[in-house]
């Protein structure tokens, strides 16, 4: 425990003296050094946080929580399996859909494409598609009509507007006594969504089931059935409990899915690197407490006639050690300190000292057309930020233990021989 004059002492080195500026200056340094390291790992621990929740809130807006396909083809009596999934307490709706590989063309413009029938009414069982595109633009995807909605991207490619017309070009040829001739069919656009994925807006479009039945002849089969559950991270046991109860209705082979495993990569992939930054970010943090160390050093050094006086005053060697360590320890808790509310305020604000940055450079950090996100997102946990300060009240408070040893062995003879 610290006695006050030890505590005296300790506050009192961290304050500038008339003859020792410069080591003033070194441990203000070194408090900054703090500072910087703890409240970059905090900034950018939230910021990536925000990736991982944004993106994979803008995936699961488009693509389903679980998804139920036929091993080898169409996949027959839909319904039955729909109505079947629907009775599990935590699905909420299910919607049926075909997917299929596709050019479209418009003018001289053409682009590879993702064609996705879809049922409109079932689909805002499972989806948010109607928030990126609207419901009167959704309600006009009529059956027969060979409407088509596109990805923004997707329309700048082609140059398409609303009203316009497109051409859906089938990979597969129609069979004709003449020989194999290109399936095509036009549809009209008559919606543009955004989703806010490039992957999304630049390749898939959206048109009527029984349309993308008749354009690529499937029949009374669809390509499987997506389903939505009540919490996206129960999926993956949900998909079991489903996989058992609808296997046992049928004797076609099922293939069914949950969203983790569509995107196990790409989650995998941000976990990785939030943990590299994380150590990356800590070596930081490590550095600030060697030059919090060698700061202590030259402490010792510039004080040691003083620390000689107070032993032949009768301090022991245990209140010198003490206080030093109190020394060293203060300077890093006001940097840790400081670190935490500079690192939590930017944290919050991070979008708008980002968006006012590209304002200032006219220049976009993060370009739509490279990325999937183009905002910098930003999404602060207790968690990390317990982590950060635990980390750096660690390595801050060991990084006094052998300077304070180093004063603590100062002998008073020696220290005071030229004084």
């Amino acid at each position: 425990m610290f006695t006050p004059i030890e505590a005296f002492l300790g506050w009192r080195y961290t304050r500038a003296k008339r003859r020792s500026h410069f080591v003033s200056f070194i441990s203000a340094i070194a408090m900054l050094g703090v500072a910087l390291g703890v409240a970059a790992l905090i900034t950018i621990l939230s910021i990536m946080n925000g990736f991982e929740s944004e993106l994979r809130d803008r995936i699961l807006g488009m693509e389903a929580h679980v998804v139920v396909t036929a091993e080898n083809g169409p996949l027959k009596n839909w319904r039955r399996f729909a109505e079947s999934a629907e009775l599990h307490p935590s699905v909420v709706g299910s919607a049926p859909y075909i997917r299929r590989e596709a050019m479209l063309t418009h003018h001289e413009n053409a682009h590879g494409a993702v064609i996705r029938g879809i049922e409109p009414v079932s689909e805002l069982n499972v989806s948010v598609i109607a928030n990126k595109v609207g419901m009167e633009d959704l309600s006009a995807l009529q059956p027969g009509s060979f409407s088509v909605i596109l990805g923004r991207g997707l329309a700048e490619l082609l140059r398409a507007r609303i009203g316009e017309s497109v051409t859906i070009i089938s990979p597969e040829p129609a069979r004709t006594p003449v020989g194999a001739i290109p399936r095509l069919r036009r549809f009209k656009v008559v919606g543009i969504f955004e989703a806010g994925v490039h992957e999304y807006d630049t390749s898939m479009a959206l048109v009527h089931i029984d349309d993308a039945a008749k354009m690529f002849r499937y029949r009374d089969g669809v390509t499987g059935v997506r389903i939505k559950v009540r919490d996206p991270f129960n999926a993956p046991r949900i998909a079991v409990d489903l996989d058992n109860s609808l296997s046992g209705i049928t004797m076609t082979t099922l293939d069914v899915v949950d969203w983790t495993e569509n995107n196990v990569n790409l989650f995998r992939a941000l976990k990785t690197e939030k943990i590299v930054m994380f150590v990356i970010l800590a070596l930081t943090i490590a550095v600030a407490a060697f030059n919090l160390i060698a700061t202590l050093v030259m402490v010792v050094s510039e004080k040691s006639s003083e620390i000689a006086i107070l032993q032949t005053l009768g301090m022991t060697k245990k209140s010198i050690l003490t206080v030093f360590l109190f020394h060293g320890g203060l300077i890093g808790v006001v940097g840790i300190v400081a670190g935490t509310i500079i690192g939590v305020l930017l944290a919050i604000n991070v979008d708008v000292i980002i968006g006012s940055i590209e304002q200032i450079l006219r220049f976009k950090i993060l370009s739509p057309d490279i990325y999937y996100i183009s905002e910098i997102p930003s999404e602060l946990k207790l968690r990390d930020v317990a982590v950060a300060v635990l980390v750096a009240a660690v390595l801050c408070l060991l990084a006094p233990l052998y300077p304070a040893l180093l004063a603590s062995r100062t002998a008073p003879a020696r220290a005071l021989r030229y004084d």
